[in-house]
């Protein structure tokens, strides 16, 4: 919005009052005073509006003086202007010479008639007679008004064991006051008079710039506050990801399919039917529609892979043009099956009834891994040297804790070439990860359905004061790969890395709530450095 041009008005009065100009009169008659003594019944924001006005214009000068008063609460006030609640029982009974207890809370009110009853009792003002009040006292003092009024007064009390007790009552507290000693400006004057802005070509033109009386620039002034956007810290450590498999020849893989068949997500990598990770309490499944098309063509897919090969540097150029072989899915298909249900290429298998329908129940992808089997099938048409990769999102039925979500990204990478061992895989790792800044790394052999071996990967947080696990890693079985086409001596690695995880260990965050989800902190999104410089 823009500045208002030209005088700066003179502020209207507020509540009826000009408070600017009753400071101004009253350093008139005096060289200085306290904003407590001569405005007492002005709260301490208006008052500080009031000088700060004057005070950018050099009128006034004044000191903040900050102490520890005693002020009475709410009751308390109460107390000092109408009379403690005892004082009121007794009143009332005296008045009357005799009063039932339940008529008493409808003359003086139920809160006073139960606490005043019980302290006139105890002070030996009235007594109770069957089930009426007589008075005794004549003329009690009412010592509680007298000692909180002179609280209100005075803002202190002489014996502490007195605070105690009104304090236990809730009739008193401490606070903290802030008042202000006022004195005169080097350009005090008894009216604020009206300050120019901006020099006018009216002002020029008839010479009133010559008496005009300018406001002084105030440099210190802070200017509004810029809310820039800002990247989150998981794109940071997404795009060092990305950074790093392109610069190591990989292609990245179109992962826009979160929902995929039982087909693609688990049969095709050798997971069994009866498999835990297929169960309901690990895995979300579609209800509508809850099964999919056997696998077939998929020209979106193969357009958005064609590209991605076109435009990448690839490690490996194919030395003739790729030869399109169309691809048979149904033998593909069966070609699973049978390595699932009897045994194929060499395998025994796992010697259950194979499930059609099963194969073809949609789900939320657990894995991106069902990308990579999908694009090392395609890969058999032409086999030959490959890296792909991609970082998107999964979907597991996990119990949400401070290193688990139900929802997180998983960084997929797929090395294809020939005579691969399980120690070229733990030095990428050790590679890759060097990269980031991450050297302390651990191996600890897993199983996996669809690597043989397999490994772990942890890598050390410090927050949380122990090992996190980062990955998982493996050579792809043959079961997963020869029904796909691909050559017997050609060797694939696969790993699986978290994204939230290192990203954690990075940036010394102890709870994967606070990095991703609705509970993440835009501050400390705002506040992290667009760029780390702590890498080695």
């Amino acid at each position: 919005m823009p500045g208002t041009r030209g005088p700066v008005p003179v502020p209207l009065k507020a509540n009826g009052r000009d408070l600017t100009q009753e400071i101004l009169d009253s350093l008139a008659e005096k060289d200085s005073f306290k904003t407590n003594e001569e405005f007492p019944d002005v709260p301490q924001q208006e008052i500080k509006a009031a000088l700060d006005r004057l005070g950018s214009r050099s009128m006034i000068q004044y000191d903040t003086l900050d102490s520890e008063q005693i002020l009475l609460t709410q009751e308390g006030r109460m107390i000092a202007e109408e009379g403690s609640h005892e004082y009121k029982v007794w009143e009332v009974v005296k008045s009357k010479g005799k009063i039932a207890i339940k008529d008493l809370p409808k003359v003086v009110g139920a809160d006073t008639a139960k606490i005043g009853q019980g302290a006139a009792f105890k002070n030996k003002w009235i007594k109770k007679d069957g089930d009426s009040l007589l008075p005794v006292a004549d003329s009690p003092k009412d010592t509680a008004r007298e000692i909180l009024a002179d609280i209100q007064s005075t803002k202190s009390v002489a014996d502490p064991k007195v605070f105690a007790d009104l304090k236990k009552r809730k009739l008193a507290t401490t606070g903290k006051v802030i008042t202000y000693n006022v004195r005169k400006g080097p350009k005090y004057a008894k009216e604020m008079v009206v300050e120019v802005t901006d020099l006018t070509a009216d002002m020029l033109a008839n010479g009133s710039w010559q008496s005009a009386n300018f406001k002084p620039y105030n440099f210190k002034a802070l200017g509004a506050a810029q809310n820039s956007g800002a990247l989150h810290p998981l794109m940071k450590v997404r795009a060092e990801f990305r950074a790093i498999f392109f610069n190591q020849g990989f292609v990245e893989m179109p992962t826009s399919r979160f929902v995929e068949s039982g087909f693609w997500n688990f049969d095709a990598l050798f997971v069994p039917q009866q498999h835990p990770a297929r169960d309901q309490q690990d895995t979300f499944f579609i209800s509508d529609p809850s099964k999919a098309d056997m696998p077939r063509e998929d020209p979106i897919g193969e357009a958005a892979m064609d590209a991605m090969e076109g435009g990448a540097r690839l490690l490996y150029q194919p030395k003739e043009p790729r030869k399109l072989v169309p691809r048979d899915y149904k033998k593909y298909f069966n070609d699973v099956k049978t390595v699932h249900q009897d045994g194929l290429f060499g395998s025994t298998g796992y010697r259950y009834p194979f499930s059609e329908d099963e194969s073809l129940r949609l789900v939320l992808r657990t894995h991106t891994t069902a990308v990579s089997t999908w694009c090392l099938h395609r890969l058999a048409e032409d086999p030959r040297p490959a890296r792909y990769f991609s970082i998107d999102r999964v979907f597991r039925n996990e119990t949400v804790d401070a290193t688990h979500l139900a929802e997180f990204h998983q960084v997929e990478g797929v090395i294809a070439d020939f005579g691969l061992t399980l120690g070229g895989l733990m030095r990428f790792m050790e590679d890759f990860f060097g990269k980031l800044g991450l050297t302390n790394l651990r191996f600890k052999p897993a199983y996996n359905p669809y690597t043989e071996p397999s490994m772990e990967i942890f890598g050390y947080h410090i927050g949380l004061a122990k090992w996190v696990e980062i990955g998982n890693s493996g050579m792809f079985r043959p079961e997963m790969l020869e029904p796909m086409g691909l050559p017997k001596d050609l060797r694939v690695y696969g790993f699986g890395l978290s994204l939230e995880r290192p990203t954690m260990i990075k940036y010394g965050v102890s709870n994967i709530r606070d990095l991703l989800g609705h509970k993440v902190d835009l501050g400390f999104i705002e506040t992290n450095a667009a760029v780390r410089l702590d890498k080695n």
